[in-house]
This record gives C-alpha cells, structure tokens and sequence, in this order.
C-alpha cells in the first residue's frame, strides 16, 4: 500500500497525461490536468489510509443530508440493465450515504441489492453494509450481476479499485459510473480525490482492464441537478 501512488503515477498516469499533452498536477484539485489524484501521504512519504479513513467518515457526516442519486436515473438504469441483462438477481451499489440507490435498484428491479458505506452511519440505512468500496468479500467474487456507483472519485487508488470492483461483476456483468462536472479535475479535493474529464475516462478504464474489461456506451442522464452542467454514465462490461 505505501508505493501505491508511486506505481500509479509511473506505471499509467504520467505517461497517459504526457501522450496527451497534459500536465499532471498533484494534490492540489487544479485544473488542466485531464485528471487528479490527490495525495494522502504521511510524513514519512507512506500512504496515510487512516487519515483517508477519517478524511471520508466526517465529510459523509457533515454531507449526510444531501443526496445526490435521482430516482428517475435509477429507474432509467434498471431498465437499461433489464434489456442488456434480463432478469438479475444481485446488484452492488459503492459509496451509498443515504442507501436511497440500493432502495430504488430493488424497487424496479425486484432483486437483491446492497450498498456499502466507509461511515458508521451505514447501519442507520436500509440494506447498506458499513465497508470500505476498495475492498471485496469472497461471496461477490464472480457473482455480481451489476455494480453502480455515484461515488468513484471517492477512491484514493482509482485503478485497484475498479480492478477489484469488476473481479467480483460476473462475466457479461456490468459495472456503471455516474460521472457529472462535479467529477471533473477541478471537483477533485481531499474528500473526492480522483477527477477526470470524462473524455479521459474511457481511455483510463481501458488501460486499467487489459483487455478484462472495457466502456461499452456512455449513457446521458434522463434527469440531472442543477448544480452539474453534465450526467452521463459509463457502462462497463466485463469481457473475461
């Protein structure tokens, strides 16, 4: 875990903003970058996950109130996963707050979903589990019909987390991510630390799933807030 960001700026992010003619800047959200990621890095230079941990827990305390995923979006994605997927048995749904996501997925599409949350607040929610989106359990590996999130610039490792999120869709599954302005480089903070424009995101996905995973379609949002210019969702299928 200490190198991880070492090995992501490395390994993929310095030579795709390069190739792109970016300039990759660090921990600060600014823009111009193509993405940010910010740093989470202790005195020693290590990665500081508890100070991740409790970055995430007291922002999704003070925000608890606010809800960003919209019904009729939930609606339009079951539908969307009815017709590429036909009838579904488990979804996931990653970084949940309120749990309102899970709620809608199981009212119209009559199946078992569950939503996970890094706060203790989660056990106040229905069918929301207090856990780390950047781990798995054992009993979703391979057997996840779909995974949705509203919540990947959460992620301080966006790379493993996907990596580890599609591991557990099943193959043919799919894996979708709501991505709005609000997600872009300049959204990027110590609470959000991953933005990316999202002409950029197709590219970082097929660079991170060699050939396991891949964008299949960009949907636009039915409906979207007032405080996002954009709604769109990445469709992520599986493909081994």
């Amino acid at each position: 875990m200490a190198s991880f960001k070492s090995t992501i700026e490395k390994r993929l992010l310095n030579p795709i903003a390069r190739s792109l003619g970016y300039e990759r800047r660090r921990g600060t959200g600014q823009s111009g970058a193509g993405f940010t990621l910010f740093d989470y890095r202790a005195a020693d230079g290590t990665f500081d996950y508890q100070k991740y941990r409790a970055v995430q827990i007291e922002g999704n305390k003070r925000k608890l109130a606010n809800t960003w995923v919209i019904e009729s979006n939930i609606e339009f994605l079951s539908n969307y996963i009815k017709g590429r997927l036909g009838e579904v048995n488990f979804g996931l749904c990653h970084g949940t707050r309120r749990g309102n996501e899970q709620v809608w997925f199981r009212k119209y599409l009559g199946c078992e979903v569950i939503g996970t949350e890094i706060s203790d607040t989660a056990t106040s929610f229905p069918h929301t589990i207090q856990w780390d989106f950047h781990e798995t359990k054992p009993e979703w590996l391979d057997r996840v019909d779909f995974i949705y999130s509203n919540s990947f610039d959460h992620s301080y490792d966006p790379e493993m987390c996907l990596n580890r999120w599609m591991s557990c869709v099943r193959p043919g599954g799919l894996c979708i991510l709501e991505h709005s302005s609000a997600h872009s480089p300049t959204g990027a903070t110590e609470l959000d630390p991953f933005g990316a424009d999202i002409v950029l995101m197709p590219y970082l996905i097929a660079n991170w799933g060699k050939g396991r995973y891949s964008v299949r379609e960009i949907l636009d949002a039915p409906t979207k807030g007032d405080n996002v210019s954009y709604l769109r969702f990445l469709v992520i299928t599986r493909t081994e």
